[in-house]
């Protein structure tokens, strides 16, 4: 059983962790690999890029695509992906976490893929601006998993890693806070299969938010 520690600093991913966005960013960058001519990545190819900044992702999905159509893959990424924007949903339960959370004190952050203006239209639409006390953007800073993002957050507000934890879906967010000296709770309701989360030291690994929210309570 973990021993419960006290997390001043807890950052969450964004797509897949709090936000239901796997199948439509998948879908997205199917359509997108398509359109330019690329070999079409199966969805597992797919899923494993969602996390990193949005041009690594696309040309680790389609290896295929030579770097002269960089630009125009990535714009018909953007095009499917707002097509399908407005199927983006927060997932059952995350309002409750968020707000036990805030009551109890922790400062909440976001580390995200995704850039600067995607994550402030999907806190818009999700209702959600103003509920974290900060973020930082693939496009502002180190995507993953480099640690930069965290430490960053880290830096701004003064808490050291044994008092920081990270919650992602992706071995990407794990194998950050692993390099940042962070704790980390992995999601298994995301994009990657959990299997691959033991290599890098998860705390806990979640099934549902609503096991999420237990854990926090009782050991965060």
């Amino acid at each position: 059983m973990t021993r419960a520690r006290r997390f001043d600093l807890i950052a969450f991913d964004w797509d897949g962790t709090l936000c239901d966005s796997t199948a439509i960013i998948v879908r997205s960058i199917q359509a997108a690999v398509r359109d330019v001519g690329g070999a079409v990545p199966s969805d597992a190819a797919a899923s494993y890029v969602i996390g990193m900044a949005l041009m690594p992702a696309l040309a680790h999905a389609a290896p295929d695509v030579p770097a002269d159509k960089y630009p125009e893959l990535s714009n018909r990424y953007r095009y499917h992906y707002l097509q399908r924007q407005d199927d983006l949903c927060l997932f059952a339960g995350v309002l409750d976490l968020l707000d036990a959370l805030q009551a109890r004190g922790h400062l909440l952050t976001v580390a995200t893929g995704k850039s600067r203006r995607g994550l402030n239209e999907a806190l818009q639409q999700a209702a959600l601006r103003g509920r974290f006390h900060a973020s930082r953007t693939a496009d502002e800073t180190a995507g993953k998993p480099h640690p930069l993002m965290l430490q960053e957050l880290m830096a701004e507000f003064d808490v050291p890693p044994a008092r920081t934890l990270m919650i992602g879906d992706t071995t990407h967010d794990l194998q950050m806070a692993q390099a940042a000296g962070c704790a980390s709770v992995g999601v298994g309701y995301g994009a990657h299969a959990p299997e691959g989360f033991a290599a890098h030291g998860p705390l806990f690994v979640a099934d549902s938010v609503a096991a999420l929210h237990s854990w926090l309570e009782n050991n965060a």
